[in-house]
């Protein structure tokens, strides 16, 4: 290879859908190949799919329709995120509702491990272990989604997610029906050692008792009328914003009741009252009372992530295919979380990722300015996946 040659594609390496796209290497590795059912090769192989689908909620697509508009008619979407062939609508709906989804599952999973190492644990974090916010979002399904139960005239999906405090990121995530009960989610969206932080409607006395014998922790709000057998009192401070700080038994006695002995912090803050149930016995009720402050992040997260992904713009119906989108969605947000953390040392913000969005047009055009499709650019050499 020449100089010059070197030098352009040393340019290409440095361009910003190439930096976005990078950690897709690491992750596709030891992902199984998506192959043809029969004998008719694919249309558009998984490296396709995932590429397409970062596309449309990278750039904000209104609709599945609008999406295979661009990728056949935009001569950078149509060179460098469509297959060679470009796509036919029946091929990507069939692909989107049927294919790929263990691979996606995969490519999620090693992406979340990828960002969880890469992106440090927030200052305000020391010392209160590991955060996972947990709560569930609503999605407008239309009335052609059956399984997608909420109540009559109306059809909802629930997407159940856990959400990393500490780092900004997503964790671990389930869809089912809309009107399907949170609270059996916990165990598979926190690990043990993990702490689970969470709103009063996860307010559930066995499941307080069950989490303690799992090692699963939890900050849980609970209601203020809870039934509380205080065991032994914590000391407060006439300063502090907590005003309770005790050991108790939650519930009646001698029917619903803890086992387990759970603490409960109250604490006033933004002219509210909340009462907090918990087993971190080895925090202060100031911080008690920080963790689950912390939890809007989760609520930030789902209004960012709505509003400027697109991810709740539904282009699938079936389960499987509605799935394949939010996973899809959050594999994007897990690229920019990276992107943003290794460019500018920063999370993700609307600002930078509008910044990101027209330096991937600008060089586009650069490229395309230049008559050349040099190899390997965008069309993404994904390593071991691509040359198993």
């Amino acid at each position: 290879m020449s100089l010059l040659s070197r030098l352009f594609q040393a340019r290409l390496d440095a361009l910003a859908i190439v930096r976005l796209f990078t950690p897709f290497k690491a992750a596709l590795a030891p992902v199984p190949i998506l192959e043809a059912r029969g004998n008719r090769p694919l249309q558009m192989t998984f490296e396709d799919q995932l590429k397409i689908l970062t596309y449309y909620h990278l750039e904000e697509h209104s609709s599945g329709r609008h999406l295979l508009q661009v990728l056949a008619q935009e001569g950078f979407a149509a060179t460098h995120i469509a297959p060679p062939d470009g796509i036919k609508k029946s091929a990507f709906f069939e692909a989107l509702n049927s294919r790929g989804l263990e691979q996606m599952v995969q490519v999620y999973e090693n992406l979340q491990k990828q960002a969880t190492a890469k992106i440090p644990l927030a200052k305000e974090m020391d010392g209160l272990g590991d955060l996972i916010a947990v709560d569930g979002t609503l999605i407008d399904a239309t009335l052609s989604m059956a399984w997608a139960d909420y109540r009559d005239g109306a059809k909802k999906a629930k997407v159940h997610l856990g959400f990393d405090i500490g780092r900004g990121i997503p964790h671990k995530m389930t869809l089912t029906a809309g009107k399907t009960d949170e609270r059996p989610q916990v165990e598979y969206l926190v690990a043990p050692g993990q702490t689970a932080v969470m709103d009063r409607y996860y307010q559930c006395y066995k499941n307080f008792d069950d989490w303690q014998a799992q090692e699963r922790h939890f900050v849980c709000r609970i209601k203020a009328s809870s039934r509380k057998t205080v065991l032994r009192e914590n000391p407060v401070t006439d300063s502090s914003r907590v005003f309770f700080d005790a050991i108790t038994r939650l519930g009646t006695e001698g029917g619903n009741q803890t086992e387990r002995d759970v603490r409960v912090v109250g604490y006033k803050a933004d002219g509210k009252t909340y009462w907090v149930a918990t087993d971190r016995f080895d925090l202060t009720g100031e911080q008690i009372a920080l963790v689950y402050k912390l939890r809007w992040t989760i609520e930030s997260f789902f209004g960012w992530w709505k509003r400027h992904l697109k991810v709740y713009h539904l282009i699938a119906r079936s389960p499987y295919g509605l799935l394949m989108q939010i996973l899809s969605g959050l594999i994007t947000y897990l690229l920019l979380a990276i992107y943003c953390h290794e460019v500018h040392g920063e999370r993700v913000g609307i600002e930078r990722v509008r910044e990101l969005r027209n330096k991937i047009r600008n060089e586009a055009a650069e490229v395309a300015a230049a008559g050349v499709t040099p190899p390997g650019f965008i069309d993404l050499d994904f390593g071991a996946y691509a040359t198993s």
